[in-house]
């Protein structure tokens, strides 16, 4: 990696982070500029994608040539065509004099189209034939022109799957591809989601004229326990509302929750994972209850398993003993401990005074609590990593923490 390449862009156009999967984005974007490559730009909304064609224009050759940003999705599929490649007198209602497309208009420079998958299918297969021979017509003319520009595409859309749809054309997706950037989620990157919320603070101290704010470790831990769904844009969004709104300029972390929305996830522990390749993902408040009743089922599988093996050494006195979970609905309310019930399935026989049922009570509260309390001694107190040995965010954790009066 050229450290000193990707510093100057990072200054050139006010990247903020360290992030390394950041870092490597930036010096692939540097290092394929001096080249005529297509440049694939993916990741999700938010994210910054519009700064990487600019840094692959300023590196190339084609730096003094003109850089047209086009955004796909904006652009109404009736006029697509239009804009993108020009049109003739005549070639439809309205069409009152011939017009120059962007590809005619970015000849020697550089083209960046935005949202490339919003492209309708016909206009996918114009833009192959200019990846492939810089050929294109004109809408309501039949004569070849040519252009010469490099194209750089970026999306936030799985083209793979848009392919599997039929959304989108497998051989155009591997001419756009030939070089694939993809930028990281804020929630990937580490630090890097508090210097941005401290640049964007100050940034709105001097616009509004206003005293610059103070994070306090609680505020920062708030930051960056939130998964920021919709990136940088939603942090700079909470930094403006912050900046402006908040009276007393040190913020802690219950001022951060009145700016920074509640997470929740819709499904269960154990039907999300068969989604993400069994990798479970706990993201709301309750799910790590779900997480604790999971294992004590486990644990009570594992306690038949005994009984089991216990009655086939005592078979003279037991003829046969099944336990299972009596199948109670649990429900999750916030402050109500939910419980297991263990009930013998068959009758003991040839057994004295044996019981007519087990029942064995268990405070889900208590085990949370104590689970959580393992698992901050076992990391000497650090709370990310302790979140992360639960599965939990370090936000839904620091709730835990404050709401078990944990010290």
């Amino acid at each position: 990696m050229n450290i000193e390449e990707v510093q100057k862009a990072k200054l050139q156009f006010g990247i903020i982070g360290n992030d390394p999967a950041l870092l490597r984005a930036i010096d692939t974007a540097v290092q394929v500029a001096h080249t005529d490559l297509t440049v694939l730009i993916t990741g999700e909304s938010g994210v910054g994608k519009e700064f990487f064609p600019k840094i692959v224009h300023s590196n190339s050759v084609r730096k003094h040539g003109k850089y047209i940003a086009v955004n796909c999705g904006a652009i109404p599929e009736g006029t697509i065509d239009s804009e993108l490649f020009g049109h003739v007198k005549g070639a439809f209602t309205g069409a009152v004099s011939e017009r120059k497309g962007y590809f005619s208009e970015a000849n020697g420079g550089t083209i960046f189209l935005d949202e490339v998958a919003e492209l309708p299918l016909s206009t996918q297969a114009r833009l192959l034939r200019v990846l492939e021979n810089g050929e294109f017509l004109r809408v309501g003319s039949s004569e070849v022109e040519k252009t010469d520009v490099r194209i750089v595409c970026a999306t936030n859309v799985n083209l793979p799957e848009a392919i599997a749809e039929g959304r989108f054309r497998e051989d155009l997706y591997y001419r756009l591809s030939t070089v694939p950037i993809n930028v990281p989620p804020l929630r990937k990157r580490g630090d890097d989601v508090l210097l941005l919320f401290k640049k964007f603070c100050l940034d709105f101290s001097a616009k509004y004229k206003v005293p610059k704010v103070e994070l306090d470790e609680g505020a920062r831990q708030a930051i960056l326990a939130y998964s920021w769904p919709g990136n940088i844009r939603q942090l700079k969004n909470v930094a403006e509302q912050v900046s402006i709104l908040e009276l007393n300029r040190e913020l802690n972390a219950d001022v951060m929750s009145h700016y920074i929305p509640e997470e929740r996830n819709s499904s269960l522990p154990m039907l999300a994972s068969s989604r993400t390749g069994g990798k479970k993902s706990f993201e709301s408040e309750r799910e790590i209850l779900y997480n604790v009743l999971f294992d004590m089922k486990r644990d009570i599988a594992e306690l038949k398993n005994q009984m089991e093996s216990l009655r086939a050494g005592h078979s003279s006195a037991v003829d046969s003993v099944q336990y299972y979970a009596a199948p109670h609905e649990v429900s999750m309310p916030q402050h109500q401990p939910a419980t297991l019930h263990l009930q013998p399935a068959v009758h003991y026989e040839h057994v004295a005074n044996a019981e007519e049922y087990i029942e064995e009570t268990l405070s889900l509260d208590d085990v949370e609590k104590k689970t959580i309390l393992s698992a901050l001694e076992r990391n000497k107190g650090k709370r990310r990593n302790a979140a992360k040995e639960l599965n939990i965010s370090e936000r839904t954790l620091y709730r835990k923490i404050k709401e078990y009066g944990i010290e």
